[in-house]
């Protein structure tokens, strides 16, 4: 069991847990773990996110590089992709992206990418963590004529928005049309000045809001996890689309012309039928996560699509896909893999693809998401004892229950469990074609769990 890495980073209260001293730390044992598969002084790129704790923790993690003789890039605010697209290209030797994604301002995390803009796998980094917690932390100093030097190449933001223009600008051009207008909505983070400069580029008509950050309004109220101010805005100024951004750029939910939500089950189904049609999908296949939504599955079904489930993690997603050679997965939250351009989850581009198919088949975006039947989905949280949030597997009660709403659902409805990884809580998903009964079933099933391992 990891004690910092979470499945996607370090994810904590900036200044307070996610302190100086522990990035500091994370930096130097990062560098000793990365030098130890290279044979050469490593070159390492940062970027954040509009937080007001950023340059705090990147001030952090650069002198732990520097001091143990690692040099640095200081990329500035720049989208978690931006700075796995720029690892690659750059050829880098690692990456680190400051960040706490989709949530409120008072965290951040710290998450390594590898040369080849990948998450890195968790061996890493529970060799990481094995060193920061050993005496040996405090021997990984440079000599006096080796410590690492840093530059800021903020510049370099402009390498990616010169990949959407080179890749999207002639299909763009050839089927745009002049009454075609768009809401982008930044949630006040990383792409709140990039989005803006890719669509004037592109010359797709947009308006945008949230995109003025402080520090302290990222995702507040805006952006992919709360979409109500870009429903409303696309309803009421006639736009054929609705665009928000997670924190980090890394998500991209929409809003068809009626306002109602297109998640990322609705965007794979969506792209997925298109590449198949341009004979570009790679192996028949979607990979998904286990908390996809039973619908996505019974569109792959129906398509003769094959439906690959990991756990929850867009990493998991991506191993998947890079282990069996996959062009295309997502998790219901946003994070869309297009295997072809980035091998991370990319707002922009996601949004960019799916502008691209709404122009090119000429058809309204409500239309578009017909293909696919979304089921609906109750989640509740089960509050039980640390020790035992894995003792539902081997509790009888539980596993009767959870066994008879199977049967009962006979493949139109599901129940999946899921253990917390960082919090005392079990929880409780299930799916069906009636929303109240199987809220109702959620409730009981998340009692009786809590009942049993309090």
């Amino acid at each position: 069991m990891r004690k910092y890495f979470g499945t996607d980073g370090i994810r904590r209260i900036a200044n307070t847990e996610l302190t100086p001293e522990l990035v500091y730390k994370v930096a130097k044992a990062g560098a000793f773990v990365l030098s130890k598969h290279i044979s050469h002084t490593p070159t390492i790129l940062i970027g954040r996110d509009t937080r007001i704790s950023g340059t705090l923790i990147e001030s952090a993690m650069t002198a732990g590089f520097l001091s143990y003789g690692a040099n640095v890039k200081l990329l500035g605010v720049i989208p978690t992709p931006a700075v796995a697209y720029l690892t690659r290209k750059l050829n880098a030797d690692a990456s680190v992206v400051i960040s706490a994604s989709h949530n409120t301002f008072e965290f951040n995390g710290v998450k390594y990418f590898s040369n080849k803009g990948t998450k890195i796998d968790d061996a890493l980094e529970e060799e990481i963590e094995e060193i920061m917690d050993s005496d040996k932390i405090s021997d990984l100093n440079a000599p006096h004529d080796k410590i690492g030097v840093s530059e800021v190449r903020q510049d370099l933001i402009e390498e990616y928005a010169d990949f959407f223009v080179d890749t999207f600008k002639e299909d763009i051009t050839k089927y745009n049309k002049p009454n075609f207008k768009v809401g982008i909505d930044t949630a006040n983070g990383a792409t709140y000045k990039i989005a803006e400069e890719v669509f004037k580029k592109l010359g797709i008509q947009f308006s945008i809001i949230n995109n003025n950050p402080d520090g302290v309004n990222i995702n507040a109220e805006c952006g992919s996890t709360h979409l109500e101010q870009i429903k409303k805005y696309v309803v009421d100024n006639q736009l054929d689309l609705g665009i928000a951004y997670d924190g980090d750029g890394d998500r991209c939910l929409l809003v068809d012309e009626l306002g109602n939500e297109i998640d990322g089950d609705k965007c794979l189904a969506v792209v997925s039928k298109y590449m198949k049609e341009k004979g570009i999908l790679k192996n028949n296949t979607v990979v998904a996560t286990v908390m996809s939504n039973l619908g996505l599955k019974k569109y792959c079904e129906k398509e003769n699509l094959i439906c690959k489930q990991t756990k929850v993690g867009d990493r998991y997603v991506l191993e998947e896909m890079l282990k069996n050679n996959y062009n295309l997965g997502g998790e219901q939250s946003g994070h869309i893999i297009f295997l072809d351009y980035n091998p991370t989850g990319d707002g922009i581009l996601t949004s960019l693809i799916m502008i691209k198919i709404l122009l090119e088949k000429n058809v309204l975006a409500s239309e578009l998401c017909k293909i696919i039947n979304i089921y609906p989905q109750v989640l509740k949280n089960a509050k039980v004892a640390s020790s035992k949030k894995y003792d539902y597997e081997k509790d009888e009660e539980i596993k009767v229950k959870i066994e008879e709403l199977e049967k009962e659902f006979s493949g139109n409805g599901r129940v999946l469990i899921r253990p917390s990884g960082t919090e005392p809580l079990v929880r409780v998903m299930i799916e069906g074609e009636d929303k109240e009964y199987i809220a109702t079933k959620a409730n009981q099933l998340a009692m009786l769990i809590e009942e049993k391992l309090k």
